[in-house]
């Protein structure tokens, strides 16, 4: 039986060339495979860097420098000193998975003509129980949060999706993946904000 070619890698690949960077990671093609390690190890010699496999970054990933719980993938703290083969695009695309869940397919949902973007106003309004209180915050109130938890200090991921007076995020300011609807981390902060006051 054949491999299954993932439409999502091979468009990835094509965009790769000598390199490319997804958020914190430097994917580097070799004569077989691909090399990851972190952005600001570029230029560090291979011998000065951690071996991992591939399944080691799921553990990495989870972790700070600082051993802190990182509750959000995308946020500029995944830690430094490692390096990773990837043998082949599977192994690649296994290794962007554990390091950025999801990433991979967002990105390819994100170059399509129509992508699967669901704003603020969309996405609060189906919430339940606590959460149903996003849905009361003004566009200001909305709009503070986004910035707040959107900001580059905290995600590296481009925001595709907004609320009323406010643009989405610039590639220029993020990364390669995309953003494509509120995360759990932004809404439970949205939460407090519209918690009525004692």
């Amino acid at each position: 039986m054949s491999a299954f070619n993932n439409p999502a890698m091979t468009a990835l690949g094509r965009q790769i060339g000598p390199e490319l960077t997804m958020a914190e990671v430097l994917i580097c093609p070799q004569e077989t495979g691909f090399e990851l390690r972190h952005l600001k190890n570029a230029a560090a010699p291979a011998t000065e860097l951690n071996t991992l496999a591939v399944a080691d970054l799921r553990k990495l990933a989870q972790s700070t420098e600082q051993c802190a719980y990182r509750p959000l993938h995308a946020a500029p703290d995944l830690r430094q000193g490692w390096r990773c083969y990837a043998a082949s695009e599977g192994e690649l695309e296994q290794a962007l998975n554990h390091l950025y869940p999801g990433a991979v397919a967002d990105w390819f949902a994100a170059q399509t003509s129509n992508p699967p973007i669901t704003h603020y106003r969309e996405f609060t309004a189906r919430q339940t129980g606590m959460y149903r209180r996003t849905a009361q915050l003004s566009d200001e109130q909305a709009a503070r949060v986004i910035r707040a938890c959107c900001h580059p200090k905290a995600c590296l991921k481009r925001r595709l999706w907004t609320v009323a007076g406010l643009k989405p995020d610039s590639a220029a300011e993020k990364s390669l993946i995309p953003c494509l609807e509120p995360c759990a981390v932004l809404l439970d902060q949205a939460r407090k904000v519209g918690d009525p006051q004692p």
